[in-house]
């Protein structure tokens, strides 16, 4: 049985995440998101982890080869544990590509046997981001054709709750 990873901090998980998702489901037998508890470098999440698998969880119903965790510490080890043949990861634009290339790289370093997949979402998603959308939901605009029902419903209260 094939089993990847697509690993994110999905603060918050927009449809270009849900995308790339529906697309590895398809490619493998089992798909596990992976939610990281702490965010990379320059990155404070809006959500904890807890709260970002709550608003993934719904959005799998549609996917039952789908399943949901957080992971802390390097991802290549957190793919050895889990048995996993890949690591999933989405590219947008051109200026993804660097960043992630870089980052396979280094996963391959730290771990030969683990492959790397970049998968294209749709077009229409190309220029969505986490980042983006928080922006536009901190200032009020409209992100459901960003986002499921439930995420927007998060950013909204986050926000209407003070929250930066």
């Amino acid at each position: 049985m094939r089993h990847c990873i697509y690993p994110g901090t999905f603060d918050p998980i927009t449809y270009g995440h849900l995308d790339v998702l529906s697309r590895a489901a398809r490619l493998f037998d089992r798909v596990t998101v992976a939610v990281a508890e702490t965010a990379g470098a320059g990155k404070a999440p809006l959500f904890t982890a807890e709260q970002r698998m709550a608003m993934i969880a719904p959005n799998l119903k549609e996917l039952p080869n789908v399943g949901i965790t957080t992971f802390r510490g390097l991802l290549v080890e957190f793919c050895m544990a889990q048995k996993a043949d890949a690591i999933i990861r989405g590219l947008r634009v051109l200026s993804d590509f660097e960043f992630e290339f870089n980052m396979a790289l280094m996963n391959r370093h730290l771990e030969p046997r683990m492959e790397t997949l970049f998968v294209m979402p749709n077009e229409e998603f190309s220029y969505t981001s986490s980042t983006l959308v928080k922006q536009v939901a901190r200032f009020g605009g409209d992100v459901a054709r960003f986002v499921p029902p439930n995420v927007a419903d998060a950013l909204r209260a986050a926000y209407a709750a003070g929250a930066r």
